[in-house]
């Protein structure tokens, strides 16, 4: 499970906000002011927001390391692959040329 991914989930859990967002809805439903079907859809809809939220933060985040790592001037991994490969052309050339 990866950072963002723990991330999301702590979101989602809200500290304890999405049982209190049940809860209340529980009791609205049992003082008669929901009925099951609105609670429900209420719960549905607020879990529908908060994971939307989520993702534009998580979105936000990624753009933020992005750009973070990019002023940082990091190789990216497609950078150490390429170079990976070249190290290994290279080592190839040496090994033939060492037998000549």
């Amino acid at each position: 499970m990866g950072v963002f991914d723990i991330a999301k989930k702590a979101l989602l859990a809200g500290l304890g906000v999405q049982d209190s967002v049940r809860g209340l809805v529980d009791d609205l439903v049992k003082k008669g002011e929901l009925s099951d079907a609105e609670g429900a859809k209420l719960v549905r809809d607020w879990m529908a927001k908060a994971e939307e939220r989520a993702k534009e933060i998580e979105q936000k985040v990624n753009e933020r390391v992005s750009k973070t790592l990019g002023t940082m001037n990091l190789p990216t991994r497609d950078d150490v692959t390429r170079l990976e490969k070249q190290i290994q052309n290279l080592a190839a050339l040496v090994k033939d040329s060492s037998r000549k």
